[in-house]
């Protein structure tokens, strides 16, 4: 594990966190002919969304994002796909007569634009295993805090509860079973003494959106046998911090 320096005090991100495995490359090793094609799943602010979509801007992740769905239509995340120019699909799930229904419209979907993995960024619905065997293991979640412990909703709050002093998130594979498959990368963050689930959920956030584009080139790489830097570069102008 690799402590990260601390940034000023005023950002959410001041106390330092530790990120396991983390990849560093100033290039690509062997840059992979094509992007990935990653789909991504969101319901709410898409602020994870956004953060994938920036590392493939900046050019750290080799990826592109064919198409975002949502659930939600008052979701931020449509505005910000938008922002981005990147099509949006609405499948709001209160239209299906079942899960299964509305996982086999988002895997028709998926698949007619071509994606490769599913991103789950803050997708507030469970899936089914119809989706899962469309896209089997190419479907990656995000969750805020160390599995296995604090699955499901409300995890932020169940760590204060519970008088744990390191929370943190989870990159892991999707199984039927909620927040339950194989982990691809952590990040834990020190839980302060005046922490609310507001000020955790912030520092919790930031290093969401640091780990999930190096965890998603290092999942693609593990399938396709590669070295994860042929998906992830950290350009010399950027400090891993």
């Amino acid at each position: 594990m690799t402590s990260h320096s601390a940034v000023p005090t005023s950002s959410p991100d001041s106390i330092p966190s530790l990120v396991s495995p983390i990849l560093v490359a100033s290039t690509f090793a062997t840059p992979a002919a094509t992007p990935l094609k990653l789909g991504v799943m969101a319901s709410g602010s898409g602020s994870n969304f956004e953060a994938i979509a920036q590392a493939i801007a900046d050019g750290q992740l080799h990826a592109k994002i064919p198409v975002l769905i949502c659930n939600n239509r008052n979701a931020k995340a449509l505005e910000r796909a938008e922002r981005w120019g990147i099509p949006s699909v609405l499948l709001d799930h209160r239209t299906f007569a079942s899960r299964e229904d509305l996982d086999r419209q988002i895997a028709e979907t998926l698949k007619q634009h071509g994606v490769e993995w599913v991103i789950m960024a803050g997708w507030m619905r469970r899936v089914t295993q119809v989706l899962i065997d469309a896209f089997p293991d190419q479907m990656l979640n995000i969750h805020p805090s160390l599995l296995p412990s604090f699955p499901g909703i409300r995890a932020v709050e169940q760590a204060l509860q519970s008088g744990v002093k390191i929370s943190g998130c989870t990159v892991h594979y999707v199984h039927l079973e909620v927040d339950s498959g194989p982990i691809v990368m952590q990040a834990a963050v020190p839980i302060l003494a005046e922490d609310t689930p507001a000020t955790l959920q912030a520092r919790i956030q930031v290093q969401e959106h640091r780990i999930f584009p190096p965890a998603i080139a290092l999942a693609a790489a593990q399938r396709a046998g590669v070295d994860p830097t042929t998906f992830f570069s950290t350009p010399a102008n950027h400090k891993v911090s």
